[in-house]
């Protein structure tokens, strides 16, 4: 049950840190700037539940292979991770992000369908979740893996809805991004250390 917790806590830590300056964070709050919080929220959980679970699914699949190459393999993934989160930053368009979320508002007027179908499409293949996928090939137990990862990336949409586009004003984006990197950093050299067991 200890190792459980500490291991639901360790997934939603590095979940909820990869997820706060992510591109389906600042969806939610540029939606929830524009509509009622719940529906935005509402959407966006259940598109993360999908998610996540396909996420889990991927990484139980990875979890087959030999114990010692996954728990390698996940720490270069995570250094993979943090170099594109880098990359990305340096060169970040605002403006596409914004566009997109109109163009989603404008084919389905309705919060709820329009917060799902950004999230959905934009989660896949998202540090997020191939971190979430990374953790459950090296740590092989779903449903903690499932639970915390769900949670982080609640937890965030429920930070980007509740602020709506406060947050912007007192947070900047970029510090974030380059946080983000750092943990994933430690945590790539923690798996291919063999320091996270």
């Amino acid at each position: 049950m200890t190792h459980a917790l500490g291991l639901g806590f360790t997934v939603f830590t590095v979940i909820f840190l990869l997820e706060l300056p992510d591109k389906t964070a600042l969806a939610a709050l540029l939606l929830a700037t524009r509509h009622r919080p719940l529906p935005v929220f509402l959407g966006a959980a259940a598109a993360f539940v999908i998610q996540s679970a396909v996420a889990v699914a991927a990484g139980s699949l990875l979890s087959l292979l030999p114990r010692e190459p996954i728990r390698i393999g996940a720490g270069i993934l995570f250094l993979g991770m943090a170099a594109l989160l880098v990359r990305r930053n340096l060169r970040k368009d605002e403006a596409d992000e914004e566009r997109a979320v109109e163009q989603e508002e404008v084919r389905h007027r309705r919060p709820f369908m329009t917060a799902f179908t950004v999230v959905f499409v934009a989660e896949w293949g998202d540090l997020t979740q191939l971190a979430t996928a990374a953790l459950q090939a090296r740590y092989q137990q779903p449903v903690v893996v499932f639970v915390a990862s769900t949670l982080a990336l609640w937890g965030v949409s429920a930070i980007a809805v509740a602020l709506g586009n406060r947050l912007g004003a007192w947070i900047p984006e970029r510090p974030l991004q380059f946080a983000a990197a750092g943990v994933m950093v430690l945590v790539a050299i923690a798996l291919i250390s063999g320091l996270l067991g």
